[in-house]
């Protein structure tokens, strides 16, 4: 027997929800159009805790627009709008409530309650408006879009509909409104292929480009000029006209058997939410709005009692509060300034770096390479990067200027000896970086710290020869740069605290999520990688073909491993590969197919003819050709593959090499783009029984990333 559970009894389930009000205020529009209630949406926190909504947030909503109606009722009210706080409109549901609700009817009432008070705003009898001023997602975007007319600051950074990324779907009235406002095509790519895509955001110019709002405005006098714009509509001096939507069946059905595909090799059928989504965009073409609404409750009620939607949010938490938070970084207080930079060549990775440095630290950086051609070559990056970011208005004449400015080279490391962080980015080769740390230990001052870019070199041993090696620090980044949020950061067997706290610091400043790493063969990210790549090399070696074991990891990666082979480069993988085995030669392997492509000049598995990946032939023909090949299907390769890294997990908490679960799932997912809806890989290997067949117990307490038993 089930309860109808009321938004009432969701309140006191969740006492601790932040909740936005709806704050009112009439204004009177220009040209004696009369007067119109502004909401404002606030929940008393700066930008850097955004609006969001739960149901006590829902509570109040409800009891604000149902004044509103009978005010409109009484004639007091001829408009209505609603904007945010300043730079944030609204982000959505409260995802820390979400993880809390323990059954189904929970789920159902939650999207009840702002389907309700969504739909009495839909209701009002009079014009209404959402003036978005700023960052919109999730249950914000719907707010936007239960109005009749939408504003679009062109200063708006990020519009998403991000549920699919968690394991959710729009279910505030997404997945009805906006096909039926802007299209099919246009809403799929809203709700399902950016999420898909690793959870693209729109900026403001975009989402308007879309069809998600009416007009584009400056953000300068944003609110002030929205308002003008809605007293010419309300006066009929403008009409706002809008594409007609095709509601053909076989073009609607067209377009989301299209996004099908996309989600089909995204998740491999292994994250449910976007397949829900595209159930319920597929009934927005005839549904009414009851119907639809109706709709996205039982699905949102399933949802919330999936493991998927509950390693997401586990996710979003690791991302959102243990990245903001390193475990065991030492006192910040310890850290020294930095005020000038050095690096160590001037190859792609180092010129990365001297831009990030800039950009972040502001402060002077010195590329330093072994003739002045490779040196104006790193120069001239950082200067390219910097004039292409001007062209797209993200900088000013003015710091363009300044930017330029504080980039240097030179072929000697002289230039090092103001330097209180220098970073080494040479060759992959523990004797040429260990001349590299002596050629700049005999510059720079005794305080200064040494870091390395290594991927996979002892911290301790690279450090060893040094008069200092309390100053060495391990700061391996992940490329490109600029994108890959992952910093690891390795104290060597020497290194002291303050140099430690300086790497956090400088990490912190640089916006990266530092995760602290003992020192072992390449660190978290590359061994587990390494032992993947391995294994999967293994089975293609030993004869399955190389798209069967591709398919193995729709859901799981981000790419297919032998694309990502491709990206990475076989060389790399392969060093990577072979310092592991000379390691741990017990269960690490070099594939003799990867060694042969290595051998051959061969820069990647496959060739795309006509846009479509098959097997570069001439690849094809390196591979190894056993006798007696065994030839897996796409499911047993997954499975191996996991049992594999299930096992190399257990081996890295034991030795300390990462601190807990949690920071295993951090780097991964901030490493290498492993989904959010499998929580990173240890609730992945907890949910399938992986992990306890493997290792002999749970790597995560039951209910941290998954549905807590009843």
């Amino acid at each position: 027997m089930t309860t109808t559970v009321t938004t009432a009894d969701l309140v006191a389930a969740l006492p601790d929800e932040v909740v936005t009000k709806a704050l009112v205020q009439d204004v009177r529009l220009p040209g004696k159009t009369g007067v119109m209630a502004l909401v404002t949406l606030d929940n008393g926190f700066d930008h850097t805790k955004p609006n969001t909504f739960g149901p006590a947030t829902m509570l109040g909503f409800q009891a604000a627009f149902d004044t509103l109606a009978e005010r409109v009722a009484k004639g007091e009210v001829q408009a209505v709008g609603i904007t945010g706080k300043p730079f944030i409109f609204a982000v959505g549901a409260d995802l820390t409530g979400v993880g809390k609700l323990t059954r189904r009817e929970e789920g159902e009432a939650i999207a009840r309650a702002g389907h309700t008070a969504y739909a009495t705003l839909m209701d009002l009898p009079v014009p209404t408006f959402a003036f978005v001023n700023g960052a919109a997602m999730g249950g914000g975007v719907e707010l936007a879009l239960a109005c009749d007319y939408r504003t679009m600051s062109a200063g708006v950074p990020a519009i998403a509909l991000p549920e699919c990324f968690l394991g959710l779907v729009p279910g505030w009235g997404g997945c009805y409104t906006l096909p039926n406002l802007i299209g099919v095509r246009n809403a799929l790519t809203m709700i399902i292929e950016n999420p898909m895509n690793n959870n693209k955001m729109l900026k403001g110019p975009q989402a308007y480009e879309l069809g998600m709002a009416d007009v584009l405005l400056e953000p300068a006098d944003f609110l002030e000029e929205s308002i003008g714009w809605a007293a010419k509509v309300i006066s009929g001096e403008i009409t706002v006209t809008r594409p007609e939507i095709d509601r053909d069946e076989a073009s609607w059905e067209a377009a989301i058997a299209a996004s099908k595909m996309l989600v089909d090799a995204k998740t491999g059928g292994f994250a449910p939410a976007p397949y829900r989504a595209l159930e319920l965009i597929s009934k927005a073409r005839t549904a009414t709005r009851e119907e639809g609404f109706a709709a996205e409750d039982a699905v949102l009620g399933d949802l919330v009692m999936s493991d998927e939607l509950r390693a997401g949010l586990y996710a979003f938490d690791l991302v959102q509060r243990r990245a903001k938070r390193p475990a065991g970084a030492p006192d910040r207080a310890l850290a020294r300034p930095v005020t000038k930079v050095g690096v160590v060549g001037a190859g792609l990775m180092a010129s990365q770096l001297a831009l990030l440095f800039i950009q972040r630290l502001e402060v002077p950086v010195i590329l330093t390479d072994l003739d002045q051609a490779r040196v104006d070559k790193g120069v001239a990056y950082v200067h390219a990067q910097l004039d292409g970011l001007a062209k797209k208005g993200r900088l000013n004449g003015d710091r363009l200027s300044r930017y330029k400015g504080l980039i240097s080279g030179s072929t000697s490391k002289a230039g090092f000896a103001d330097a209180d962080f220098v970073i080494e980015a040479v060759f992959e080769e523990m004797g040429v970086k260990q001349q590299v740390f002596a050629e700049v230990e005999a510059v720079v001052s005794d305080t200064c710290i040494l870091a390395t870019n290594t991927s996979s070199l002892s911290i301790t041993e690279m450090a060893s020869k040094l008069a200092h090696p309390e100053r060495v620090v391990g700061f391996h980044f992940f490329n490109p740069v600029a994108v890959m949020p992952l910093l690891e950061i390795i104290p060597g067997g020497q290194t002291d605290a303050a140099a430690l706290a300086t790497g956090f610091a400088v990490g912190k400043a640089l916006k990266k999520t530092c995760i602290l790493v003992k020192d072992s063969p390449s660190f978290i990210v590359n061994r587990m990688l390494g032992r993947f790549m391995g294994e999967v090399g293994r089975i293609v070696d030993e004869g399955t073909p190389v798209p069967v074991a591709d398919k193995g990891f729709a859901g799981l990666t981000p790419m297919p491993p032998f694309v990502l082979l491709g990206l990475v480069g076989p060389a790399i993988a392969m060093h990577n590969g072979q310092t592991l085995v000379k390691a741990f030669p017990d269960r690490f392997y070099s594939s003799k197919g990867l060694e042969a492509m290595v051998a051959a000049g061969k820069q990647a598995y496959y060739i795309w003819p006509g846009g479509v990946p098959q097997v570069d032939p001439e690849v094809e023909a390196l591979l190894p050709k056993p006798e007696n090949p065994v030839v897996l299907t796409a499911e047993q390769v997954r499975e191996q593959v996991l049992e594999a890294l299930a096992d190399e997990a257990k081996r890295m908490l034991d030795e300390g090499v990462a601190q807990s679960p949690m920071d295993l799932d951090l780097a991964m997912i901030t490493g290498t783009g492993f989904a959010f809806w499998n929580g990173g890989i240890t609730p992945l290997l907890d949910r399938t029984g992986i992990a306890e067949r493997v290792t002999g117990s749970r790597f995560l307490p039951p209910g941290a990333a998954s549905v807590p038993a009843a």
